[in-house]
């Protein structure tokens, strides 16, 4: 009787391997050679699931945009029913800013990765729609009519808190205190008197 083959735990298991490739070496050291090496497979098991080292990329941005997104929903969900605007804006940046061991190693993937796209605008379609997405969300929250705008700054301010970290020049404690200064503003900006 033939194996029955879990394509789901072999794709899993690849993918794993690509992450930990590119989180400790760079996605400069991402092929198929190397994940294959990493996961204990053959180099044709890999190819049969990512044909290319674009189609690998892809899947690993999705992979780490899938696990920001976990930790975002399960942290606001335990703030309850009904959070106030600025906590539900804090409690998302903060989930997805890289503060512990796994968000750090997806956040060098999603930087590599943007670096990768800044040369290949091809690959980067599915995060300016993730990018469209978050804006719209976070204007959706802010207070005030140019929800738009301060969605596009507290972006920015995520991101660039996120490269800090990753370059260790802040400390969780300083990047939190940075998000929470310009949460203040904001807010505080929106209320009368």
């Amino acid at each position: 009787m033939p194996k029955k083959v879990d394509h789901q735990e072999r794709r899993t298991r690849i993918t794993e391997a690509l992450m930990r490739v590119a989180a400790d070496q760079g996605l400069e050291s991402v092929s198929l050679r190397h994940v294959a090496a990493e996961a204990g497979v053959s180099a044709g098991m890999v190819q049969h699931y990512f044909r290319t080292k674009d189609e690998m990329m892809a899947f690993a941005l999705a992979a780490v945009r899938d696990r920001r997104q976990a930790r975002a929903t399960e942290a606001i969900a335990r703030l309850g029913a009904g959070p106030s605007p600025r906590l539900l804006l804090r409690t998302m940046v903060a989930a997805v800013l890289p503060l512990d061991a796994q968000s750090r190693d997806d956040g060098r993937v999603a930087l590599a990765f943007l670096a990768y796209t800044a040369v290949r605008p091809e690959a980067a379609t599915a995060l300016r729609e993730d990018t469209t997405e978050l804006v719209d969300f976070i204007a959706g929250v802010l207070p005030g009519p140019k929800g738009g705008e301060g969605a596009r700054v507290l972006l920015a301010l995520l991101e660039g808190l996120g490269v800090y970290l990753l370059g260790g020049q802040y400390t969780a404690e300083q990047a939190l205190g940075a998000l929470d200064a310009h949460l203040d503003t904001i807010f505080a900006a929106s209320t009368p008197g």
